[in-house]
């Protein structure tokens, strides 16, 4: 008999949290539940004020689990968030963004303290949902046990602050460090923390390049085991700047299948064969769509498009993320899917994708 998210679930439902006299669950506290070939991961968020008492729970929660019929390796991480993700007011001068001044020289394929891997989250074109993809990627990679952080530079459209839960300026200890922001155990930068939402960012290239160097230069990231990047969608200034300037592991590539969209895909993947970035893989969402009330499924942007492209080119093909209104509204929530309900067959597609990716030659 093999064990089941449903099981995982049913099972942490009976383990309580003192503090607040709820079950995990009903709590919200248990996330990123995976459950693979009988391993099961999970994620308890906790209040940092409390994490140290929390450790009996954390115990609990995996003894538990790991007495359910077919289980095999069980991995039951604590992870501490604020109670709210807004920030705190500000410590100390706001930090500068000299935004309109030419960045500053700095040498290529400069590597950012404390941070391991590098993954450029990209596309083609806009409205693939290259963002929600991102979100959820970080938030799954996060229930592996891995310390991750997301860069939003998507300047002119960043979606991160919303998709993430997160709202408010980030503080600086002395006008020049940026501390970053943190929810559903993702470390997180956004040019949405510095302008008011709803604001339009209208910047010339060498603007771009200098906040984009900024964010990867002064942002206090502490110690990362990836960070990822939301690209803006295209070929322009970001792409260029994050490719000379970082040290990036490789890129990622979302398209969805429909022709139109995979025309854009190549271009992008010509672009970091151009600058020597390797393509860690593709992803192909909106793959296909659910009926909720009949099951009836249709592939309404075709399918399978993304998987033949990345046979044909030798790359990796990363998996499918369904066209599905679950997905959707967990992001407009600010809490993406795999944080919100990590039992659902939606979120399990992202798990899926960040275990590919980390078994990938890029973790080795």
């Amino acid at each position: 008999m093999s064990v089941t998210t449903e099981d995982v679930v049913a099972t942490l439902e009976k383990i309580v949290d003192p503090g607040q006299g709820k079950d995990l669950i009903a709590a919200g506290m248990a996330k990123a539940i995976s459950v693979a070939d009988g391993d099961v991961s999970f994620v308890i968020e906790v209040d940092p004020a409390k994490g140290a008492a929390m450790e009996p729970v954390r115990a609990a929660a995996q003894a538990a689990v790991e007495k359910l019929p077919g289980v095999g390796k069980v991995s039951a991480i604590l992870t501490a968030h604020s109670d709210t993700p807004t920030a705190p007011a500000p410590k100390g001068p706001p930090p500068e963004l000299n935004v309109g001044r030419r960045p500053p020289a700095e040498p290529a394929n400069k590597k950012i303290p404390g941070v391991d891997h590098v993954i450029a989250i990209a596309s083609g074109k806009g409205g693939v949902g290259k963002s929600t993809v991102t979100a959820n990627l970080a938030v799954a990679l996060t229930a592996q046990g891995l310390r991750v952080g997301l860069l939003d530079a998507d300047v002119y459209g960043p979606s991160q602050p919303r998709m993430l839960g997160i709202s408010g300026r980030p503080s600086s200890p002395d006008g020049k460090i940026i501390l970053p922001l943190r929810n559903h155990g993702v470390t997180a930068m956004s040019i949405g923390f510095m302008v008011p939402e709803g604001e339009a960012v209208v910047w010339r290239g060498p603007m771009l390049m200098g906040a984009l160097q900024q964010f990867l230069g002064q942002v206090q990231w502490g110690r990362l085991d990836v960070l990822l990047v939301d690209l803006p969608p295209g070929t322009g200034d970001v792409q260029l700047t994050l490719s000379q300037k970082a040290e990036v592991t490789g890129a990622v590539i979302v398209s969805t299948p429909q022709d139109i969209a995979l025309l854009d895909a190549r271009k992008a993947l010509d672009m970091f064969k151009k600058t020597e970035t390797p393509v860690l893989g593709l992803i192909e969402n909106m793959s296909t769509y659910i009926c909720p009330n009949c099951g009836h499924e249709a592939h309404i942007f075709g399918h399978g498009g993304a998987k033949a492209e990345a046979e044909r080119l030798g790359i990796p093909f990363l998996g499918e993320v369904p066209l599905d209104i679950d997905i959707r509204v967990a992001g407009d929530s600010g809490a993406p899917i795999v944080a919100a309900k990590p039992h659902l067959p939606q979120a399990r597609a992202f798990m899926d994708i960040a275990e590919r990716l980390t078994d990938g030659p890029a973790f080795e």
